[in-house]
């Protein structure tokens, strides 16, 4: 069944708009949607797949589209509609639109230059030929764009492992525990589940294993003081409170009122009332430093460049600049350093990003213990084997998709010292015995 020829008029008017790169595809995809209620689910799907095709293989389709007819934009439009769809799915093209596309997508990709193969901007590119080389940078930009599977978190509280399983089974859908996270499944596909029982009673909670894994190197314990200081929609907040089984105190910060309302009905489903929104003015809110000392563990999900993503937000790639990374690498050291002085001697601090660049992740990580000699890098290595968690890592944290099968993540794990034990000078102590003797 072929597609009505409206489909391609929706797709270069929603790709024109998202090509100026303003803002978040997904946010201009759902505002297009929601101006245009006429567009069934099975077209809008298909319109959505084809944007985000076309933005995972830019270079390539940007480099094609300089040949055939037509207006650039609706070339573009063909060839992201042809990857989703196929050609021959695609109603109201001329014979030489279809002629040009059968062409086009026959082409042999496997000889294309690397960086178009690895359909990243130059700048990006560069960076990751000069940290993995060029055969280890191109897997990772490939599988960086490829679409992620839909991960799910089993929520402790409410339920285990092995029965959500068995009853996303009975839907029908075919859910596979996450190899790493304890509490994780894998759907190769992507139903809707929105409407399931288990997600509507907060049993499950769409989640990246990668992102479950840092929760679990906060190592959050029942009854202990602990923070999300980046707490945004509170998906790792959701995750740190059923690891402390529901009690103590864990507090959601974040500067936007708009994310943390978005926590709030997810924390109704979840069963959890240990958990406290705190919308702050910036790091270093007065809310904060009331706290000093005072937590036991913080994580810091800083603000990042989002380059981890990309299986999910191929925009980013598009969107994000140099100057940008620039930018976030002082917001985040600024953070830092703000959320390590809640924690209190012996406590934990966990740096974590969902980035791939090192001046966003070690970079930032070692001038943080350059200036803060009361902390230590605790071995990620070490904090893994204590969670029971079968992954092999060093000093720090690095998930990659085309290693792991999760987004891009990095994470460092910081304990405060403890303070020594006063000395009493020994003339001192000889004073106090002998003044204790005379009293008895």
């Amino acid at each position: 069944m072929r597609l009505p020829p409206a489909i391609l008029v929706n797709t270069e008017e929603v790709l024109r708009e998202i090509l100026r790169f303003t803002g978040p595809a997904d946010g201009t995809l759902s505002r297009y949607f929601r101006d245009h209620p006429r567009l069934g689910s099975r077209e809008r799907g298909v319109v959505a797949e084809a944007v985000y095709g076309l933005l995972r293989n830019k270079s390539v389709y940007t480099n094609f589209s300089e040949s055939g007819i037509g207006s650039p934009m609706r070339r573009l439009s063909l060839l992201g509609l042809a990857d989703a769809v196929g050609v021959d799915a695609l109603g109201g093209l001329t014979d030489d639109e279809t002629a040009w596309l059968q062409r086009v997508m026959e082409i042999d990709r496997t000889h294309l230059p690397l960086m178009m193969k690895a359909n990243l901007p130059e700048w990006l590119w560069t960076k990751l030929v000069e940290r993995f080389g060029e055969e280890d940078a191109l897997a990772l930009a490939m599988s960086l764009n490829t679409p992620a599977p839909l991960d799910l978190r089993v929520n402790t509280i409410k339920g285990d492992r092995d029965t959500v399983i068995t009853t996303l089974a009975q839907a029908p859908i075919i859910a596979e525990p996450t190899p790493y996270s304890s509490t994780g499944l894998r759907v190769r596909k992507k139903p809707s589940i929105q409407n399931l029982p288990l997600f509507k009673d907060g049993t499950i909670e769409v989640q990246d294993e990668g992102s479950q894994l840092l929760a679990q190197l906060v190592g959050a314990k029942r009854g202990e003081m602990v923070a999300d200081f980046c707490a945004g929609a509170g998906g790792k907040t959701l995750a740190l409170g059923a690891l402390m089984r529901n009690t103590g105190r864990l507090y959601a910060f974040d500067i936007s009122e708009k994310r943390l309302a978005k926590l709030k009905p997810r924390m109704a489903r979840s069963g959890l009332s240990n958990v406290h929104p705190v919308v702050i003015a910036h790091e270093k809110d007065a809310k904060i430093k009331r706290l000093a000392g005072k937590l036991d563990r913080v994580l810091v999900d800083a603000p990042c460049s989002g380059l981890g993503t990309l299986r999910r937000n191929p925009d980013v790639k598009w969107r994000q600049t140099l100057v940008g990374v620039a930018e976030l690498n002082v917001k985040q050291a600024s953070i830092l350093a703000s959320a390590a002085r809640m924690v209190k001697p012996g406590g934990r601090l966990v740096y974590a990003t969902c980035s791939i660049l090192d001046e966003e992740n070690e970079g930032i990580v070692q001038a943080f213990l350059a200036e803060h000699a009361d902390y230590v890098l605790v071995p990620a290595s070490q904090v893994l084997a204590e969670q029971k968690v079968d992954l092999e890592m060093g000093d720090y944290l690095k998930l990659y998709p085309h290693l792991h099968q999760t987004d891009g993540f990095f994470a460092a794990i910081m304990e405060r010292k403890k303070a020594p034990p006063k000395v009493v000078p020994e003339e001192v102590a000889s004073e106090a015995v002998a003044a204790e003797a005379e009293e008895d």
